[in-house]
């Protein structure tokens, strides 16, 4: 994300000391269309991405990849020009299973079951409670809504409240065209105050094999100057060159709002002593929701996004693709491998014990990336985070070009030298000092330093 003063002309965002007036622009542009993404001539396109705690059963119809579960020893199978999904699968809270927009029969969904056999199952309705970034969001307390899970479909959907006004603009950035909406909903029907919501719009990438459509018979332009040889127009693309990822966390808690908030970071240095007297307790008492992660585990939800699969309950895994990615381009690979071993939280619980899980992921996590997208695993950046998004064990797997969120050396362990750090040293992640970057107003951040004040 960049800084307000540095957006380039032509990005969106607000400038400096505008934020309420784009914020009520805002609240005044999505008020009406944001809800009836059925009907909209500007929204009908729209992809919803469910994350988080995103509570409505008519929230279906989200298209995503159609291939089939694939565990090991499967066969390879050439990469055609992206014949996973529909042109724009949606969010990582991402493209989610369906016909394809052209009208083609999907193909049948497969499951592998735990024996290793392919046993074919029907589409489920579908909701992802994860978000695209940091997605340790707490689960609903007592009195909330309980989150649907399962897949999608390509039925028409509406957004799972009424109405949008925008209350601020919790972030932005020019460079990622994106931005992260705080906004009040549902006012009209009699609900209070109305509730919270967090609306993250994104613009998709160019999809090559597409591209030539834009400038094809006469495109709808806007002349903004013409010097010499040079000229700068407006296009204005058709409609289903022009969607806008739309991910939704609904209710949003105070919480999400904070976890969306631009904020300073602070870098601290955690001692294998820290962790356990201050950051596991710490940990302890937020008692955050993980069900999203045992909803893919138990194939609950999003069975058919499965890309690879290692059944074994002790050293196997799940590897999906992450929310970030599109799956329409290659740039920004991005999936996630997710251990079937319950209770390991992160780092710092690994031991020479989990090796063989290790590296089955790292290695059949690689091969299974070559033979289904055609990348190799020297083109691959394959890491662990910490401080971990979320407290089951993962591993990130993203094209090496990429720079993804939370690549950087203050939280990314690369997993071949964690697994050599282990041959080496039984006790390296129970001892070794870890540094990490925390936000000003976590708690985390203060227990840390006042310890080490004394």
């Amino acid at each position: 994300m960049v800084p307000s003063s540095s957006r380039a002309r032509g990005g969106w965002g607000c400038p400096p000391g505008k934020g309420k007036a784009a914020a009520a622009s805002l609240s005044r542009q999505l008020r009406g269309s944001l809800p009836s993404c059925a009907s909209s001539p500007l929204s009908t396109d729209l992809r919803v991405g469910l994350a988080s705690t995103c509570h409505s059963s008519q929230l279906t119809g989200l298209r995503y990849p159609t291939e089939p579960t694939r565990t090991r020893g499967f066969p390879p199978k050439p990469v055609r020009s992206w014949d996973r999904g529909s042109a724009h699968p949606p969010p990582e809270a991402a493209a989610r299973g369906g016909a394809r927009r052209t009208g083609r029969r999907s193909r049948l969904r497969k499951r592998t079951s735990p024996s290793g056999s392919m046993a074919d199952t029907p589409a489920q309705p579908s909701k992802r409670k994860r978000e695209p970034d940091a997605e340790g969001a707490e689960g609903p307390g007592p009195g909330e809504k309980e989150a649907a899970v399962g897949n999608g479909t390509s039925a028409p959907v509406r957004l799972p409240f009424s109405g949008f006004t925008v209350q601020k603009v919790l972030r932005e950035s020019a460079r990622d065209k994106i931005i992260f909406l705080h906004g009040k909903v549902n006012e009209a029907s009699g609900d209070g105050d109305g509730e919270d919501a967090v609306v993250i719009l994104e613009k998709t990438p160019f999809q090559v094999e597409q591209v030539a459509q834009l400038l094809a018979g006469s495109p709808e332009l806007q002349l903004q100057f013409s010097n010499d040889i040079y000229s700068t127009y407006h296009l204005f693309p058709p409609r289903h060159l022009s969607d806008v990822k739309t991910t939704v966390v609904y209710p949003a808690t105070e919480k999400h709002l904070q976890k969306y908030l631009r904020q300073d970071l602070r870098l601290i240095r955690e001692t294998g002593e820290d962790y356990k007297n201050i950051t596991l307790p710490h940990l302890a008492a937020q008692s955050l929701s993980i069900q999203w992660v045992y909803n893919i585990l138990e194939k609950k939800a999003e069975a058919d996004r499965i890309v690879f699969e290692n059944p074994d309950p002790s050293d196997g895994f799940v590897l999906i693709p992450d929310l970030k990615w599109n799956q329409q381009q290659l740039d920004d690979l991005y999936l996630i491998a997710i251990c079937h071993r319950r209770g390991i939280k992160s780092l710092r619980d690994l031991t020479p014990e989990h090796l063989p899980m290790l590296r089955n992921i790292l290695q059949e996590g690689q091969e299974a990336i070559r033979q289904r997208y055609q990348v190799t695993g020297d083109r691959l950046r394959v890491y662990l985070h910490y401080l971990p998004s979320y407290y089951h064990l993962h591993v990130h797997f993203t094209a090496l070009g990429f720079e993804a969120p939370g690549s950087g050396v203050e939280r990314a362990h690369l997993l071949a030298e964690v697994i050599e750090n282990l041959e080496c040293n039984p006790r390296h992640y129970q001892q070794r000092t870890l540094t990490y970057a925390l936000r000003t107003d976590d708690p985390l951040l203060r227990l840390l330093q006042e310890a080490q004040k004394r």
